[in-house]
């Protein structure tokens, strides 16, 4: 589903990524972990297309994302790829069912079906109480719940965490651990993750190492 193959990353002289290939099936739940400074956002990012490599490809199925123009790739990542933050970036002004919508209505879908599937994923996320609430009136776990739905709404082929229970206490974190495989088991989604919370990098199907801006 997912081939990233020989990728490199500098700023200036510091080489951050060094021929980097990984590969991910659709439905695995993969970790990255590493050391602080070992390229685990970067790589995370690059994934993500929010980043560009320096050289190597990133292939989504039988799409290389590093050949797109800016505005193909914003299309691109809008309908294939979500991403959960450890700071969640709501928007305050917001509800959190509108924070969900947005990605929908970018994608140019109509107010009423991205609502509808807003609200469904609200409510699997055992959140859609708070669906009118704006994020300054949510808890932390649930705040991030909504990062997750808002990640989910237009049904992408890989969802990106980076630290999404970095935030989070023990117990809040351990809810949000599980929640990713039921996402995985009900939504079929491919789910790469950061963190360096052992005991979600163990949870994974596999582990990546990085050390170095190397896979070991």
């Amino acid at each position: 589903m997912l081939t990233v193959s020989h990728i490199n990353k500098s700023y200036g002289s510091l080489q951050v990524l060094s021929d980097v290939s990984l590969s991910i099936k659709q439905g695995e739940l993969v970790s990255i972990v590493g050391a602080s400074g070992a390229g685990k956002t970067t790589l995370l990012q690059i994934i993500g297309t929010l980043d560009r490599p320096d050289s190597g490809s990133i292939c989504y199925d039988d799409v290389d994302v590093t050949q797109l123009r800016d505005r193909e790739l914003a299309r691109f990542r809008n309908s294939h790829i979500g991403f959960v933050f450890q700071f969640h970036n709501l928007l305050p002004e917001f509800t959190a069912l509108e924070n969900v919508c947005m990605p929908a209505f970018i994608q140019g879908r109509s107010a009423d079906e991205a609502r509808a599937e807003a609200m469904q994923l609200l409510k699997f996320l055992n959140v859609d109480g708070r669906a009118e609430h704006k994020p300054s009136q949510l808890s932390g776990g649930e705040q991030q719940r909504v990062a997750v739905a808002r990640a989910l709404i237009n049904r992408p082929a890989v969802v990106l965490a980076d630290e999404p229970s970095g935030n989070l206490d023990s117990r809040h974190a351990r809810e949000l651990h599980q929640l990713f495989f039921s996402l995985r088991e009900q939504y079929k989604q491919s789910f790469i993750i950061v963190t360096h919370n052992e005991e979600l990098a163990d949870m994974a199907d596999r582990k990546i190492i990085l050390k170095d801006g190397k896979n070991v």
